[in-house]
């Protein structure tokens, strides 16, 4: 069974990946899957035309076997947006959003980004310096999570007001244990704010991506064409943030516990960009990725996927296959620069990784810049980890500035 509540993912993931290359598992729930825990028969199933995205195609969830406040149901039953569609529908939704993200448009990003962190380690300054705060701040708290979401919230036009709101409903989503009446509530509050966005920028168009997304559907879109753009924003804005703060998170920790790699950096041998990629591989800030369903009967590295079947495809697994990151695969080295796919891979290949890796580039490298001796609050003590199989992130980052 993939347990949430487990203290470490990467024990986990090791499990998984010495399990073979394609094993059975459970998910909260007691739902039934397969999971692709190495990288070639991974990269194969992401490219292969007959894994679709499409929920109508999964067996149990036709046969009513899926319960519709399943804890996991709202990274499955997302209506159409760019990672329930395949094909051309696919490609029809994904063309505006792509559009936005080349390196060019992303690049010219680079210096609000640069002021928005700066802002952010100011804040994070003085919170360590508060009365009563024995200087200990929560980095995820008062950095790791504001950076991505200022970032995205500017770029969709979203009201800087709604980030912590959408911070707690994030959390909840990502919770694995939440009751059934919370994971109504949380899917019913997020579409909300999607939905209000969408209203505020027919009413006020501004310089946003929002906009511009509107805007190519006319003057009288249709409900449907509405929902569609409801169900994408409300995609590429929960993955446009949370994939950086776990990884800005996973890396101040793995560079915290590990002195030598952090002075390779610091000595100019190595450069941001190598943690962040490396970080990617092992630490993937997507533990696991649902769901890809087979159309039909498919064999996969020697096994039998039938069809109507789910496929989960386990990002920690591949992060530690030896054939493809050595025999030291377990290691944090920054120094290995790996060919990894924690972005995805295929034609759902995540359309923002230029934008994370932009993010948490300028996040570390300016963190540390800031703060040459940070470290963390208790060295010897584990994080609590965040209850997910989906998500590899923890609750806080306890550090010390100084």
């Amino acid at each position: 069974m993939l347990d949430p509540t487990i203290r470490s993912s990467a024990e986990e993931s090791e499990l998984l990946y010495a399990a073979g290359p394609v094993v059975r598992v459970e998910l909260p729930g007691g739902v039934s899957a397969w999971a692709v825990t190495h990288d070639a028969p991974a990269r194969e199933v992401m490219r292969d035309s007959r894994f679709v995205k499409d929920i109508g195609q999964w067996g149990p969830w036709t046969r009513g076997e899926i319960p519709a406040d399943w804890p996991l149901i709202g990274l499955v039953d997302l209506g159409p947006s760019l990672v329930s569609t395949d094909g051309a529908e696919h490609r029809r939704l994904r063309r505006p959003v792509a559009r936005e993200f080349t390196p060019q448009r992303v690049e010219a990003l680079r210096g609000r980004v640069e002021e928005i962190t700066r802002e952010l380690l100011d804040r994070t300054a003085e919170a360590a310096a508060a009365e009563g705060s024995g200087g200990v701040v929560d980095l995820k708290d008062t950095f790791a999570f504001p950076l991505p979401i200022t970032v995205v919230g500017e770029l969709f036009g979203m009201p800087v007001e709604w980030h912590r709101p959408l911070r707690k409903l994030y959390d909840s989503f990502f919770d694995d244990n939440a009751a059934p009446e919370t994971v109504h509530a949380t899917l019913q509050g997020l579409y909300d704010y999607i939905a209000r966005l969408v209203r505020l920028k027919r009413d006020e168009p501004g310089a946003d991506l929002t906009s511009a997304l509107l805007s190519e559907l006319g003057d009288d879109p249709s409900q449907e064409a509405v929902e569609e753009l409801i169900a994408t924003i409300q995609v590429m804005i929960t993955a446009g943030h949370e994939t950086s703060v776990h990884v800005i998170v996973n890396a101040v920790r793995s560079l915290l516990g590990d002195p030598a790699q952090l002075e390779l950096v610091h000595s100019g041998r190595y450069d941001w960009d190598d943690v962040v990629e490396e970080s990617l591989r092992l630490d993937s800030p997507a533990l696991n990725f649902l769901f890809r369903f087979a159309t039909e009967d498919i064999d996969v590295a020697g096994t039998l996927i039938r069809e109507g079947e789910g496929v989960v495809i386990s990002y920690g697994g591949m992060g530690r296959d030896r054939a493809q990151h050595g025999a030291d695969a377990d290691r944090f080295d920054i120094a290995r620069r790996p060919r990894h796919t924690s972005f995805g891979h295929g034609p759902h290949s995540c359309p923002g990784s230029a934008l994370a890796r932009l993010e948490t580039t300028i996040a570390l490298r300016e963190l540390f810049a800031r703060f040459p001796c940070l470290r963390l609050a208790d060295p010897d003590g584990p994080l609590e980890r965040s209850p997910s199989v989906i998500v590899n992130g923890h609750r806080a980052l306890p550090v010390r500035l100084a």
